[in-house]
Formats: C-alpha cells, sequence, structure tokens
C-alpha cells in the first residue's frame, strides 16, 4: 500500500564496498506528486550526493521507476552515472528521460526592444485609424453628393428619428445644467464686481462667456457624453449581432443609412441645443444677479444686445454646428470600429466620449484662435 514506509522513495548510504548510495521505495507519479515529499527528496539526494562524492549509486530490483522519478534523479546527477548499479528496465527509463530535451523559453526582450516594438505598434494602430477616419470622411462627401442628387431617396426618416432622439430628448438636461451653470457663475461674478462697484457689468461678462463661449462647449459636451456614446453603443451592438454584415450582404449602403442621417441630425440638432443651453444658462444669470446684486430682470434684458453683439451669436451657432459633426463623425468611427465582442463595445463607447469631448475643446480653441476679433 502506498501508506506503507518500504513503498516511500528514499535515498540511503550503503554499508556495503559495492555501492555507496542505494535508490529504494517507488520512485513513481504516485508518491513524487507532493510538492513537499519533492522538495525532501531533492534535498536528500543533494546531500547523499555531497558526502558519496565519487561513489557509486545503486538502484535495487525492487525500485520502481518512471519518467517522474527518473526526472528526480537525473536533475542531481545530470546524466546517468557510468557505475550505476540498475536493471536493463531501470536503465531504460533512464535513458529516455535523458534524451528528453528541455523546452526553452523565449529570451525575454531588452526595455530598450520592448519600447521600440509598442511605439512601432502604436504607430501602426494610430496610422490605420488615421487612414480609416479619412476613408470615413470622403465616403460622407460622396454620399452627401448622392443625397443632392437625389434628395427624394434620402434616408429622411431616420434623419428626423435622429434628430429628435439627439436633439428634443437632450432639451430637459441641457436646460437644467445650463440653467445651474448661469446661476454659480452670477452668483461667483457678484461677490467680485460688488467690491469695485461694477455690478451692471455682470451683464457683458454673462453675456459673452455664455454665447460665445460656455454655451456651446457646455452643449457639446452634455450631447457628446449623452448621444455620442449611444450612436457608438448602437452601431456597435449592430456589429457584433452582425447586422452590419446583414445590410451589406442585401446591398444597403452602410455609410448612407447609419453615417450620414446621424450627422446632419447633429449638424442641425447641435445650434439649437446651443440656443436653448445657453437661453437657460442666461435665465439663472439673470435670476442670480437680480437676487444678489438686485439688476432687475427688464435692465438685464435690455442691456444685453449691448453688451453682446450679433457676430458672437453667429459665431456661436456656427461653431456648434461644427461641433455637431465631429461629434457624430467620432461616435460613428469608433462604432464601425468595433469588434464583434461586448469588451470591445465598452472600449469603443469609452474611447468614443473621451474623443469626442477632446475634439470639441481642440476645435474651440480654433475657433477662439480665429476669430478672435470678431465680435470682441
Amino acid at each position: 500500500m502506498p501508506s506503507d514506509p518500504a513503498h516511500l522513495p528514499r535515498v540511503d548510504l550503503s554499508t556495503s564496498s559495492q555501492a555507496g548510495a542505494v535508490v529504494l521505495g517507488e520512485w513513481t507519479s504516485a508518491q513524487l506528486t507532493d510538492a513537499k515529499r519533492w522538495a525532501e527528496l531533492q534535498a536528500r539526494l543533494h546531500e547523499v550526493a555531497g558526502q558519496l562524492g565519487s561513489g557509486r549509486w545503486a538502484l535495487t530490483p525492487q525500485t520502481q521507476l518512471d519518467h517522474l522519478g527518473a526526472q528526480a534523479l537525473l536533475a542531481v546527477w545530470g546524466a546517468v552515472p557510468a557505475t550505476l548499479e540498475a536493471t536493463e528496465d531501470q536503465r531504460a527509463v533512464l535513458a529516455r528521460v535523458a534524451g528528453f530535451s528541455a523546452p526553452q523559453l523565449p529570451a525575454k526582450p531588452a526595455v530598450s526592444s520592448r519600447l521600440l516594438q509598442n511605439l512601432s505598434k502604436g504607430w501602426r494602430e494610430r496610422r490605420e485609424m488615421a487612414g480609416d477616419a479619412v476613408a470615413l470622411l470622403g465616403q460622407l462627401v460622396l454620399d452627401l453628393g448622392k443625397l443632392i442628387r437625389a434628395p427624394k431617396w434620402g434616408p429622411w426618416s431616420d434623419f428626423s428619428s435622429h434628430l429628435y432622439n439627439i436633439g428634443g430628448t437632450a432639451l430637459p438636461i441641457t436646460a437644467l445644467v445650463g440653467f445651474l451653470i448661469g446661476v454659480v457663475l452670477a452668483y461667483l461674478m457678484s461677490q467680485v464686481l460688488r467690491q469695485f462697484g461694477a455690478e451692471v457689468f455682470i451683464v457683458n461678462i454673462l453675456g459673452l462667456a455664455l454665447i460665445r463661449e460656455l454655451g456651446p462647449i457646455l452643449a457639446s459636451v452634455l450631447i457628446a457624453g449623452r448621444s455620442g456614446s449611444s450612436i457608438t453603443a448602437q452601431i456597435g451592438v449592430m456589429r457584433v449581432t452582425e447586422e452590419l454584415d446583414a445590410m451589406r450582404v442585401m446591398g444597403i449602403p452602410v455609410n448612407y443609412r447609419l453615417v450620414m442621417p446621424r450627422v446632419l441630425a447633429l449638424a442641425v440638432a447641435m445650434p439649437l441645443v446651443t440656443i436653448w443651453t445657453t437661453a437657460a444658462a442666461l435665465l439663472g444669470g439673470m435670476l442670480a444677479a437680480w437676487i444678489t446684486l438686485d439688476l432687475s430682470p427688464t435692465y438685464f434684458l435690455t442691456a444685453m444686445p449691448s453688451a453682446v453683439s450679433l457676430p458672437n451669436l453667429l459665431l456661436a451657432i456656427g461653431k456648434s454646428a461644427v461641433f455637431g459633426v465631429a461629434i457624430a463623425m467620432i461616435a460613428c468611427f469608433f462604432g464601425l470600429r468595433v469588434a464583434p465582442n461586448t469588451e470591445s463595445l465598452g472600449r469603443g463607447t469609452t474611447s468614443s466620449v473621451v474623443t469626442a469631448i477632446t475634439a470639441v475643446i481642440l476645435i474651440d480653441a480654433v475657433f477662439a484662435i480665429a476669430f478672435k476679433s470678431v465680435g470682441i
């Protein structure tokens, strides 16, 4: 039985002149799979080998040996000793195991090599993404040309649906956030302006800041987080469920039916949402100025047209349309790049929102520099 001490693998120093160390017991997988016993046997073998020196090793005919036991012995011996006393079967097992070639792990690349590999991989991915983005933009231009030539066959029902889902359903949240932003800005500005007796200039500061910059930026960030992620998720799910492949098989142009209606809807909805958000922010600022500075709403509304010129409003509307196109293009781009698995869908949605918000801020910076003298 395996629990019998006579069956346990062990090594004894021999008192006979023929062999210096005798390997006894069952050197088999049944006895050697225990990690603790394996470590103890290895330590014992090294101890005996150190004491034995050039002495002889012996395996008794009763010693049971399989490949795992042979591996344990050869790990200490290095090779089959020439003076080993063993049966033919035991020698055959040792010879087979000694002929095994241990798998060699690939050499770990140097830090500089890994850095170059990562840079090269990142460059290839960025170049591929840039090519896909240019292709998507070019296809959008072709689809718009097709729509202009045959407007009767355009996807107007899809456009109307997206216009409502993107713009109409976003009005409550954009109005709420805009109103609160207006209240906060007016309250903070009133604390500073009161110190200099310049309370009336709150109309100029609020009007210019909200109409020219904060209104478009605030609306675009909300739409990018709300509708941009939705667009990416919708197209990504169609990729996961193979609906996009089915559309291509049926001859339905994917970009014409999925990308172009969303781009047009956002290009139209963003200026309207921006005006709505800015109006809500101005309302909040007007009420806060009335409460904190005792500036009547009548004065606020009367002074606003002279404080903020019309070019500022036109600039806000124009760049809002550009923001909408950028958000839609980025959302569709990442949606079309989703791989058919849920992990890629989540990663694509996150990348879409982050990229869209970053693009909005960069585009706004370009507009601020290009039109710095307009309306000021």
